[in-house]
């Protein structure tokens, strides 16, 4: 959808409500109750044959007879009339709808065509958006637009919620008036059959009203569109989701999806993570995150400090706290000096800190003036449990007193005040006074954690990764001949020699076999190897998994080696009645003595396309309990972090008595696999298991590579590095540049660019003068999303041997691909040197390619290069005097 559709679903300026009604029961009369009492200013059409007027609003007795096309209509009739009626208003003029009917999918013509896909199709044709069906609708506050069926409306806020479920939109509804928080937008997409998340994503992370995003996801149709639309909004501002159906056995009872389009529940977790989104884990998690978000602050650090009237709330929060990787901030010793004075003997005047029940309502007051003239403390939870001395309202009160009351640097603060009937009041004044208030200590610990967790995340997306030496093997057309053979052949699975050859192209080092035709000839190999050896079977175009008997590790005698050989041949005979075995392969895993036996495994899932998952071999695997996930490409950085995750999830041990695990040895094979899945398309899946990690060495024992010829469905959801776009080109002086997309390792050179153009330069680049940038906002330069934007960098080598920097151009594509907007920059001292047009040019011929309709750029009017230059180019300049600026447009298609 463009930007400019569904501004109009989401500001139109005229709604018309189809099959309104004036019977109570009716969602035609509540949608027009709710749009007449949230007094939207713009007309409100009612079109029914039955009713003169609906609700005092004269009606129109069919779409034909409206005065004018509506920006909006909203079709409140059964779902077997919803196409003809979707037709009727392409007709009129009419571009958004919104559909309540559910069950559009199940129904079907007399003639077998199934309603939903009709529905869509006539709305192709005919030009019209459809939020839904099985929708809720939408609510603007700010516009005064309840376009729902919803029992209640939202107040005006700066948080915006997108929910598949119209069922947890009137919940968290009902919750939030009470606790008076307020919302930006309130969208139901219902079944999504075609506005959907990515295009609502891209909108609210555009809207400067909207400060956080909350979504409910039961399932996602497009990986890649909504990644893209992720990773661009988290980049500003913080989007939390809640995701339905963890296990694949409810998702196959509730979901409209079938099993072959759902996705693994883990893959969505990766997913999320990798975007920078922070995943909760049920509605009252989600409920905790939007009080965060709506009266918290974005926090700088990730120490808590603990203030209560008890030992039982502090502890059961800070047990919370330490489970999920929290930490307890250190408090300065004249702050604790300070606490000491007014604390009663018996309490604790550090981190926690314990008032003890017989604190009066200003010993809290006194405690917040302390705390709040500490330099070091950024975060702060109070905890309050009911006492005889004073009301709890008047503790509240205290505590907003000393806070507002304050002038200057203010940490975030959390509160939770215990009980229910006691606490209801006091709860009421810290919502009027922006304050954070939760319901139990468990519950503030792990709201405070969802901030913690999501900081973390928008960190690991900004950290800059290692470089992986070029001279690591990358032998793409190796592989690729390796497989197109194969699937010449009409095989679909690689044999032990050329999975082992596909793995050896990209610089991953195998074991060497030795073959069997016999039980007793593979004992004989195995006496020549050395024990212990590993034993595999081998059948032809039958990919045997080492829990099916492929594999048989560390056998230690001729006995084991031939009792093994039987007992493989006996159940694949038993698996497969049909195949003919041809004999085991045998490898040494002498020396290996301590070695870390992991399995590595890629799938293709059916939303978010190739996934790599980590864990420790096994014969038997599940993704949820034996894997982490990983969303390709990997870089270091990301290989790195999928490493930690599993040894902090338990999924690969570090044990006694084996060797240390190498990390980096991993973190390289990693970003070998996600190479190889980067360039072979045809890949459909890949089972490493084991690989032998034992000092510096990574070693594959078996391997089972699965192929077929490649799909759209198994594209990356993330686009990989265009290394297509590299090329070379010499300056004027001779000197040789290379030119190619920027890659997140380049931050440091591209600092280091920065530093090197003059200070006229700069306040041309960047409309001002600014101070150099810190590594967040440097990292935002380098890291790109190669969906929606791109930056070419010129690096040439220096006489000392190194790298650096010359130019740099960058061209942003709105959602649409309508328009990208340029900034090109080249280092001061070689001007003149035809880089800044070659540049430009690579850029041009790159959005053409892409199907950008415009090339567009502003650059100040002192700037009479990059005029001169522009106009070289083709593109039309406009000098805006009155702004002081210079325009440039290019039209890039025919």
């Amino acid at each position: 959808m463009s930007l400019k559709h569904i501004e109009q679903l989401l500001k139109p300026r005229s709604i018309a409500v189809i099959g309104a009604s004036n019977q109570p029961t009716r969602t035609g009369n509540v949608v027009m109750r709710n749009l007449l009492q949230g007094q939207f200013d713009g007309p409100i059409m009612p079109v029914t044959p039955h009713h003169k007027a609906v609700n005092g609003v004269l009606a129109y007795r069919s779409i034909d007879e409206l005065p004018e096309a509506p920006d909006l209509a909203i079709i409140c009739t059964r779902a077997t009339r919803v196409p003809a009626i979707i037709l009727q208003l392409g007709r009129k003029g009419t571009r958004n709808a919104i559909v309540i009917a559910a069950g559009l999918d199940t129904l079907y013509t007399a003639q077998g065509t199934n309603l939903q896909e009709q529905m869509l199709e006539i709305a192709r044709q005919s030009g019209v958006r459809i939020l839904g069906p099985n929708c809720l609708g939408i609510i603007v506050p700010g516009l005064g637009l309840n376009a729902s069926c919803a029992h209640t409306t939202a107040q005006p806020g700066k948080i915006a919620f997108v929910s598949q479920s119209s069922a947890v939109c009137s919940t968290l509804l009902d919750w939030a008036h009470r606790r008076r928080i307020g919302f930006s937008h309130f969208i139901a997409t219902g079944d999504a059959a075609d506005v959907d998340f990515d295009e609502i994503i891209d909108y609210l992370g555009r809207d400067p009203k909207t400060q956080a995003i909350l979504l409910y996801i039961d399932a996602i149709q497009d990986g890649r569109a909504f990644m893209s639309a992720a990773r661009a909004a988290s980049f500003n501002k913080p989007i939390l989701v809640i995701k339905a159906g963890t296990h694949a056995e409810i998702m196959a009872t509730t979901s409209r999806l079938g099993p072959e389009k759902m996705g693994e529940d883990a893959v969505y977790s990766a997913a999320f993570r990798r975007a920078g989104m922070l995943r909760v884990g049920d509605l009252r998690e989600l409920m905790a995150a939007v009080e965060t978000l709506a009266y918290g602050k974005p926090i700088t650090g990730e120490q808590l400090v603990v203030l209560s009237n008890g030992h039982g709330p502090s502890a059961m929060a800070i047990d919370a706290l330490l489970q999920r990787g929290g930490r307890l901030a250190t408090l300065e010793p004249e702050i604790v000096s300070q606490l000491q004075q007014i604390i009663h003997s018996g309490g604790r005047a550090s981190n926690p800190i314990n008032m003890l029940g017989d604190a009066l309502p200003e010993l809290y007051g006194q405690v917040m003036q302390i705390l709040l003239r500490s330099k070091t403390i950024d975060n702060v939870l109070i905890l309050h449990a009911p006492t005889g001395l004073s009301s709890p309202t008047a503790y509240a009160e205290a505590v907003i007193k000393a806070y507002q009351e304050h002038q200057g640097r203010k940490p975030n603060l959390l509160v939770n005040w215990m009980g229910e009937d006691a606490a209801v009041e006091a709860r009421q004044r810290f919502a009027e006074a922006g304050i954070a208030s939760f319901r139990t200590p468990e519950g503030v610990a792990g709201a405070f954690m969802h901030m913690v967790e999501y900081r973390r995340n928008q960190k690991l997306l900004s950290e800059t990764p290692d470089s992986v030496s070029d001279e690591i093997p990358h032998h793409p057309e190796r592989a690729n001949n390796i497989i197109t053979a194969a699937l010449n052949d009409a095989r679909l699975h690689l044999n032990g020699e050329e999975s082992a050859e596909l793995l050896q192209a990209y610089g991953i080092a195998t074991i060497p076999t030795k073959a069997a035709t016999t039980p007793a000839e593979a004992a004989d190999q195995a006496e020549l190897l050395g024990f212990p050896v590993a034993l595999k079977i081998v059948v032809p175009d039958i990919p045997l998994k080492s829990d099916i008997g492929g594999v048989v590790l560390n056998l230690n005698t001729r006995a084991e080696v031939e009792e093994a050989a039987l007992a493989s041949l006996k159940r694949v005979q038993d698996l497969y009645p049909e195949a003919k075995p041809n004999g085991f392969t045998l490898q040494t895993m002498a020396r290996r003595t301590g070695a870390h036996l992991l399995r590595i495994q890629v799938q293709t899932d059916p939303v978010f396309g190739p996934v790599i998952l980590l864990g420790e071999a096994s014969s038997v695997w599940d993704i949820r309990t034996n894997a982490v996930v990983a969303l390709p490409p990997l870089n270091m950085a990301l290989a790195r972090y999928l490493v930690i995750q599993a040894l902090a999830e338990g999924k690969i041990r570090e044990r006694q008595l084996y060797s240390p695990l190498n990390r980096q040895a991993l973190c390289i094979l990693l970003t070998k696999i996600s190479q190889m899945i980067v360039d072979q398309e045809n890949v459909l899946g890949l089972t490493i298991n084991p690989a032998l990690a034992v000092g510096d060495e990574i070693i594959v024992l078996d391997v089972n590579v699965d192929i077929a010829p490649a799909t759209p469905q198994r594209r990356l959801a993330i686009r990989p590095y265009p290394k297509e776009l590299e090329e070379h080109f010499l300056l004027r002086n001779g000197r040789e540049v290379f030119l190619r997309p920027i890659r997140p390792e380049d931050e440091g050179m591209h600092q280091a660019f920065d530093h090197a153009l003059t200070r006229e330069d700069r306040y041309k680049r960047y409309f001002g003068e600014l101070p150099q940038f810190s590594h967040e906002q440097m990292a935002r330069f380098t890291q790109i999303d190669y969906a929606r934007e791109m930056a070419f960098v010129a690096v040439a080598e220096t006489p000392a041997g190194d790298t650096e920097i010359l130019g740099v151009v960058h061209a942003q594509q709105d959602p649409d691909n309508t328009e990208a907007e340029f900034a090109v920059a080249v280092r001061s001292d070689i001007k003149q040197s035809g880089l800044g047009h070659r540049l430009m040019q690579k850029m041009i011929d790159y959005c053409r390619g892409q199907g950008t309709q415009y090339l567009t750029g502003v650059t100040m009017l002192e700037n009479a290069g990059m005029a001169n230059l522009a106009r070289n180019l083709g593109f039309s300049v406009k000098y805006l005097r009155d702004d002081g600026l210079i325009d440039m447009r290019m039209k890039l298609q025919d």
